[in-house]
């Protein structure tokens, strides 16, 4: 059983062509340990840009050509008047595409009061996805060196290479927040470079020297050197159907409808395990900033700033890109 679908296309750019190099951008989600805001729409550009827009500047600069927003209806007034709105006039100056999909909120148990996670985000799109595509948080920065090694895995895609994904990979140490404790998916590679495993660990925190794990309460310590997933993984319309039969078996099988939610990292783990998938792991010594305690915003705003006085960025975000 996958997602109710709902799209609104208002690009007014042309029929939809074959070998679009799409961005899809997960921005359905609630953050619960944030609190009653929404922080995919955290104004913290130094001209009131989102963290979605400094990753949707990069990913046009790297060559993507759509990027189609997966969002929930009851946040759209606020997403359109946050970001839609402007963003719509940036990407049609632009010549770039987009779409909307919507996340549902049906057909949810008693007690559940967000979304089935992202395998379901991406099933929410799935009859845009009609070339390869790019899967990004819209709570999360990840730098020009991720944005150009994504597009580049996408743009060197053969269509025979139905089960060949890729995932750019992070340094755990360039991941965590100074608020508390994170979830990242540990990544396991062989000597190709390939993915072997991604083990979803919960509550990593900074501590001197690195990063460690709090169970119990205790530290377990981590290598602060490991490649972690944030959610940047470039996929295959295949992929997607994959994720449609997985959904039913998920929702078949819950442990805990209230809680239990349907996970890139996790399914893409197991298909790997299963040796019907292979994914080459990019790495990237790009710092991560993103959002997961309100405290972050702080942090986060910083570095924008601090980039912009570098040069990295123009206060006019995408003046660089006409």
């Amino acid at each position: 059983m996958g997602s109710i679908i709902a799209v609104y296309d208002t690009h007014e750019m042309g029929e939809h062509r074959m070998g679009n190099i799409t961005l899809a951008v997960l921005a359905a989600g609630i953050g619960s340990r944030y609190g009653a805001s929404i922080k995919q729409l955290e104004r913290v550009g130094p001209s009131g840009e989102v963290i979605m827009d400094y990753s949707i500047h990069d990913a046009i600069q790297a060559g993507f050509d759509r990027v189609v927003f997966i969002v929930r209806r009851d946040i759209f007034d606020d997403f359109m008047e946050v970001i839609g709105n402007r963003m719509e006039k940036k990407l049609r100056a632009l010549g770039v595409k987009w779409d909307y999909a919507f996340q549902s909120m049906e057909d949810l148990p008693a007690g559940r009061t967000k979304p089935w996670g992202t395998g379901e985000a991406i099933l929410a799109c799935r009859e845009l996805l009609d070339g390869p595509f790019a899967v990004i948080n819209a709570d999360d920065y990840y730098g020009k060196d991720a944005m150009v090694k994504a597009y580049s895995f996408l743009a060197s895609h053969r269509p025979e290479d139905t089960a060949g994904y890729g995932m750019v990979g992070f340094v755990l140490k360039n991941t965590l927040s100074e608020e508390g404790g994170v979830t990242r998916g540990i990544c396991a590679t062989d000597g190709a470079g390939h993915l072997t495993d991604v083990t979803e660990t919960r509550n990593i925190v900074k501590v001197p020297g690195g990063a460690a794990a709090l169970r119990d309460g205790v530290p377990v310590p981590l290598d602060g050197d490991s490649l972690v997933s944030m959610n940047l993984w470039m996929l295959t319309p295949q992929f997607v159907r994959l994720l449609d039969d997985g959904f039913a078996a998920f929702r078949r099988d819950l442990a805990d409808p209230v809680k239990d939610e349907y996970l890139l990292p996790e399914i893409i783990g197991r298909l790997v395990r299963a040796k019907k998938a292979t994914v080459q792991v990019l790495p990237t010594e790009g710092q991560w900033y993103g959002i997961t305690y309100r405290a972050d915003c702080k942090t986060v705003a910083g570095a924008f700033r601090d980039m912009v006085d570098a040069g990295i960025y123009q206060t006019d975000l995408y003046a660089d890109l006409k």
